[in-house]
């Protein structure tokens, strides 16, 4: 098994692909785990970190609209989110290539 740093960050930087795209954010990373995980040392634990964090993000975005209804907390949540998107997969991209665990805050673990 061989250990591609350059590839577990476009896994992450991938995910920024929702910027262009409605739903390639989150289909680019998964298609890549699915099929490098077994090959590339740490995509199986980079992958499952990306896949965690964007399923509690739709989880978060879900929970902000009826909360626009309570004072526009709805509209801070989806700004924060937005923030979270962005930053966060930069973040990890620059860890993968210093070879650290990704780290993404707020993230609940589904897979495991």
């Amino acid at each position: 098994m061989q250990r591609n740093k350059e590839l577990l960050a476009i896994t992450h930087l991938s995910q920024l692909l929702d910027l262009i795209t409605v739903i390639g954010g989150f289909v680019t990373p998964l298609i890549i785990w699915i099929l490098k995980k077994d090959e590339v040392e740490g995509m199986d634990e980079h992958g499952k970190a990306i896949l965690n964090f964007r399923i509690s993000m739709f989880i978060y975005a879900l929970i902000c609209i009826p909360l626009i209804f309570f004072f526009g907390l709805g509209i801070l949540g989806y700004i924060l989110l937005a923030i979270f998107y962005f930053i966060f997969p930069i973040i990890n991209a620059i860890k993968a290539t210093n070879n650290e665990e990704p780290n993404y805050p707020f993230s609940m673990r589904f897979i495991h």
